[in-house]
């Protein structure tokens, strides 16, 4: 049974947050099932953006300090890495709040934009990913619970796309088009190569309406955690009553048999029928993948893309 950990909190004052994550990662073996003393430790929150930082559209810096002084507690050596959408992790970061507990915990933060890995695989032969997410010891991937006006939600499987060196994020916005059954399988196909040992989702204030960064907060008091990445955020959608084939992510994930089925999970905690959330506002209108752009524009992109931007890649069998 894959256990998917749910629980209500009911803020971010830190030392309550604090033992609401330890009661959340308790059926999971604790911090210290996940990581060992000198694990070169990758957080990998959701850092979208630093120029809305009331619209709580990126994971919250208390959820980073306390996870990040567990994971120092054990012997780990946590480090916070990204590629925002908008401008650079430490400025987004430090645009949220972040700055203060960097320093507290001397915390090194990672640009995404370094030596990139190309994956082995037949759909998507283009998928890069960062050498820094890639050469970490353990991966805890962060995500924030927002709407999409593209994906309709984005949990633990789109954070991921983070691990995407910046430019290759345009890339494979071009690359599918108006497809968003074919971009949530890539989302799908990186979430399987970075392969993160633990997902914790800020779910406490969420994002609702049109996210990722358009929308409202939206107190839930929850947060959740697993180890597969995939049944937490079914496990999440269930809450929400949302319909999973509506989100190609998820949608993907059960398609492709990543995800078992809810009865084949185990809520140690609180079953998602007892979080139900009946009210949550979906983005409006869904916009196209490719941001609607015209094909001349598009097909100039994919050739520069070609020309200036795809780097020589040394190939990545690993993990």
């Amino acid at each position: 049974m894959t256990k998917v950990s749910l629980i209500r909190a009911d803020g971010y004052e830190v030392r309550a947050l604090r033992k609401s994550l330890e009661t959340l990662l308790q059926p999971l073996g604790g911090i210290g099932g996940i990581v060992k003393k000198g694990d070169r430790v990758l957080l990998k929150p959701n850092l979208l953006t630093g120029s809305r930082p009331t619209k709580e559209c990126v994971t919250r810096r208390e959820i980073v300090y306390c996870v990040a002084k567990m994971v120092q507690e054990v012997g780990g050596k946590p480090f916070i890495g990204d590629s925002p959408a908008f401008g650079s992790a430490r400025g987004v970061a430090a645009a949220n709040g972040y700055l203060p507990l960097i320093e507290e915990l001397n915390l090194p933060i990672v640009e995404f934009r370094g030596k990139r890995y190309e994956t082995v695989s037949e759909e998507f032969n283009h998928l890069l990913l960062s050498k820094e997410a890639m050469e970490a010891d353990v991966i805890i991937n962060l995500p924030k619970l927002k709407s999409h006006v593209q994906l309709t939600m984005t949990m633990g499987v789109k954070n991921l796309f983070g691990c995407v060196p910046g430019k290759m994020k345009a890339w494979w916005h071009m690359e599918a088009g108006k497809d968003s059954a074919r971009f949530g399988q890539m989302l799908v196909e990186t979430a399987l190569w970075i392969n993160p040992d633990l997902t914790i989702l800020d779910g406490i204030i969420a994002h609702e309406g049109n996210g990722p960064s358009n929308g409202s907060p939206r107190f839930l008091g929850i947060l959740g955690a697993s180890q597969n990445v995939f049944a937490l955020d079914r496990a999440i959608l269930e809450i929400l009553k949302i319909d999973p084939q509506r989100v190609p992510t998820a949608a993907a994930s059960m398609r492709l048999g990543l995800c078992p089925d809810l009865a084949e999970m185990e809520f140690p905690h609180l079953r998602p029928e007892e979080l139900t959330i009946s009210d949550w506002k979906l983005p409006e209108k869904l916009m196209p993948i490719d941001f609607g752009m015209p094909r001349l524009i598009k097909s100039i992109f994919r050739h520069l893309y070609i020309r200036f931007i795809k780097e020589p890649m040394s190939a990545y069998v690993g993990r």
